[in-house]
């Protein structure tokens, strides 16, 4: 058509998704996809692929949205708190129903798509968990799922499973793309009869008005004559850029955030704006499925300010992105909940690498003078081999230069880095590099290096958003080296409090575990012990120590070793505790400990138990019956000290297994002690197994998943089983050789 008047042009620069070049199972998921989005409405639609050696969901086809919307979540850890991720762990639909909700269960997302909306993600499940379906629509869906609307969405995600079974049945498994295809308006819209096209662009082109249309990325692709005189431009030179892009005045992220808000929420949305130097304008957007409609009308001058803005507010280089500023703070969530070192590592690996189309990663740290490689991807283990330990002043890479000074680096080019560290493009064999410093408070922390596999130009928004990321990294980096050393140290000092090893004895059978709170410095009071008493006697003990701390720790230290002193000293059960009681008065530490003590009778089949205020063990006898025992309970330990502690005796039959408990396996907020007791009895007597390793394997998991567990657990479970018979006293019955490690031959 002509540069003059009404003026249109194609979508340019979509993905061919129905190329014949891609193979068959991508083009089948993109023809399911589009058709899921028709047939439930959806707005939005894509496809994660599990990648289970990696514990990943790699995006691989989205529908509805620009691609740089998408970007933040190309790729998404299986940990990481998102609808796609708990879809997929928990293997069931997660539905948000508003942005509210959205807030409120994964403020991370929220933050980045601050928009309404409604959003399902439904794994894809066949016969093997493929990965998650997930769908969008816009904040008038209503906030809850009807029936009908469930099932439609069930109907679609076996539908893709079994697309991708029979793929995979045929050879041809569908394969993670290197970056996701983006289907166009064309795949998810049914395309309408051309003829009236040159009618409607009439009947544009006669309106009082101004107008223009763009596409789901945000381009132009049609502009009466009207509206580019308004815009102030020519037609050519609008179409196929982006209007933040192709006119300056309108490159404020502001704007291009409006256009976004429309997209994501379908929702018209209005703006006003000013065209250099006094013209105002109004914006009125109107999305669909196929793009956006923007009528343009003059609003007047209304004083609002000068163009160009003043001095003082103007920056040295072009403003970000919309896009890469929601990415940034996306990734600075994200950064935030990270714990260890590990966990920044996989972060920039899964996120912040292919966010901005990195290949490589270089991860290091500060050490005594040298760059200690923390973390990398992309690199063969030569490579790794060769920069870990260079000293801060090498000249074999600008690393310890940037780290030095605190300025970042860019090279686009090899020839770039050849002319300054000629060895350093033949030894990573990358083509382009970031080095990005790690500065805390001014005090170097590290350095993280992006690497690319070709050459690479960086801009000056580009470079910004880096060097502003790298700060954040900096910031997650040194906490998370303060809280590993953190962790490695109260992992060391409950290593020592606990026993290393318990005690055999002929006709015994124990499992013990202790597992720490998921906050915190997973370390805590709880503990367990076992004491030989004599041959034919042992005593188990479990406790725990109020508190999560050190302090917590340390008593529980001093509790096992006075409660391991009066036991080996043959101490009767309630003189065990009433002294270590009286000990811990002396102390005064403040915390209050509860403790249950077993004297076991292995010859004999006769337990001795004294309880002081600790949850009443278990008894899970040989044909499956499980019961509490009524333990009465002494006061807690460290209290009062005349207290008292009543004996409870009670047999212990042959292949009965005693559990002993901290309260952490069955307290849960909201829900009565008491009961809890009594409904882990009931599932005592559910299980079939019989081995005490078993059966603590199975407490384990009714305590449920690590992550919601609040307190500490230890678990002590001691069965009594036949003894090997004695041959020692009869030399002419031939003895079978005694295993390694047991020259009694005692077995058990």
């Amino acid at each position: 058509m002509a540069a003059t008047g009404r003026t249109r042009v194609d979508e340019p620069g979509e993905p061919a998704v129905n190329g014949a070049d891609l193979p068959r199972a991508a083009r089948d998921l993109d023809a399911e996809l589009a058709e899921t989005m028709r047939r439930t409405g959806a707005t939005v639609g894509a496809f994660y692929l599990l990648l289970p050696d990696r514990d990943l969901l790699q995006l691989a086809v989205v529908g509805g949205v620009p691609s740089d919307i998408a970007a933040p979540w190309s790729r998404v850890a299986l940990a990481s708190p998102a609808p796609v991720s708990d879809a997929v762990r928990q293997r069931r639909m997660v539905w948000v129903g508003d942005h509210a909700e959205m807030t409120r269960r994964y403020p991370r997302s929220a933050l980045a798509l601050p928009y309404p909306l409604a959003l399902a993600a439904v794994p894809v499940d066949g016969k093997r968990l493929w990965g998650v379906l997930l769908l969008m629509w816009p904040g008038s869906h209503p906030p809850r799922t009807t029936r009908r609307e469930r099932s439609n969405l069930a109907s679609s995600s076996r539908r893709l499973a079994r697309l991708l079974d029979e793929a995979a049945d045929a050879g041809h498994p569908l394969a993670a793309p290197d970056t996701p295809r983006v289907l166009g308006a064309g795949d998810i819209r049914r395309s309408a009869d051309p003829q009236p096209a040159m009618a409607a662009a009439d009947f544009a082109e006669r309106l009082p008005e101004g107008g223009c249309a763009l596409d789901l990325q945000g381009r132009v692709t049609y502009v009466t004559s009207k509206g580019a005189a308004l815009l102030g431009a020519e037609p050519q030179a609008l179409l196929g850029t982006f209007p933040w892009q192709s006119l300056p005045w309108l490159g404020d992220p502001v704007y291009e955030d409006r256009y976004r808000a429309a997209i994501i929420s379908r929702r018209p949305v209005a703006f006003t704006a000013c065209r250099p130097p006094d013209r105002w304008l109004d914006f009125r957007l109107y999305p669909d499925a196929s793009g956006v409609s923007v009528r343009v009308t003059p609003a007047g001058g209304r004083g609002r300010g000068t163009w160009p803005p003043e001095p003082d507010r103007q920056g040295s280089g072009a403003p970000a992105r919309v896009g890469q500023l929601y990415q940034l703070l996306h990734l600075a969530a994200a950064l935030t909940e990270t714990v260890g070192v590990q966990d920044v590592v996989d972060l920039i690996a899964d996120q912040i690498m292919p966010a901005f189309g990195a290949q490589g990663l270089v991860l290091s740290t500060a050490e005594s003078g040298r760059l200690r490689i923390t973390g990398s991807r992309g690199y063969p283990p030569e490579a790794i081999e060769r920069l870990d330990g260079l000293p801060l002043d090498t000249r074999f890479t600008p690393a310890g230069q940037a780290l030095t000074t605190g300025v970042p680096s860019f090279f686009s080019h090899p020839e770039e880095m050849a002319r300054i560290y000629p060895e350093a493009p033949h030894i990573s064999g990358k083509q382009a590099w970031a080095f990005l410093p790690l500065i805390v408070s001014g005090r170097p922390v590290g350095i993280c290096v992006l690497t690319y596999d070709r050459p690479h130009a960086f801009p000056a928004e580009e470079r910004a958003v880096l060097t502003s990321l790298a700060g954040l990294i900096a910031q997650a980096l040194d906490r998370a080296r303060l809280y590993d050393a953190k962790h490695q140290l109260a992992h060391g000092l409950q290593q020592a409090l606990l026993p290393h090893r318990l005690p055999t004895a002929p006709g015994l059978r124990v499992a013990a575990r202790y597992l720490p709170a998921t906050r915190g410095m997973d370390i805590g009071g709880d503990f367990y012990d076992m004491v030989r008493i004599d041959e034919t006697r042992v005593a188990a003990v479990i406790g725990d120590v109020q508190g999560h701390n050190v302090a917590a720790a340390a008593l529980m230290g001093q509790v096992r070793t006075a409660v391991h002193t009066h036991a080996t000293a043959d101490a009767a059960p309630d003189e065990v505790l009433a002294r270590t009681n009286r000990l811990l008065v002396d102390l005064d530490p403040g915390l209050f400990t509860t403790c249950l003590y077993a004297d076991l009778d292995l010859e004999h089949g006769r337990a001795r138990l004294v309880s002081a205020g600790h949850p009443p063990p278990l008894l899970r006898h040989a044909d499956g019956r499980a019961l509490r025992l009524d333990v009465p309970p002494g006061p807690v330990l460290g209290v009062d000290a005349d207290a008292a502690y009543p004996v409870t005796e009670l047999d212990l039959p042959l292949d009965a297994v005693l559990i002993l408990y901290t309260d952490g396996l069955v307290e849960k907020a909201g829900t009565d002690i008491e009961h809890a007791i009594d409904h882990l009895a009931g599932r005592l007597a559910t299980w079939s197994a019989e081995d005490p390793e078993r059966l603590l394997e199975l407490l384990l998991d009714h305590a449920g998943p690590a992550e919601r567990r609040t307190d500490d657990i230890a678990l002590l479970l001691v069965q009594r089983v036949r003894r090997a018979p004695d041959t020692r006293e009869a030399p002419e019955t031939p003895k079978a050789p005694a295993p390694p490690g047991d020259p009694d031959g005692a077995g058990e």
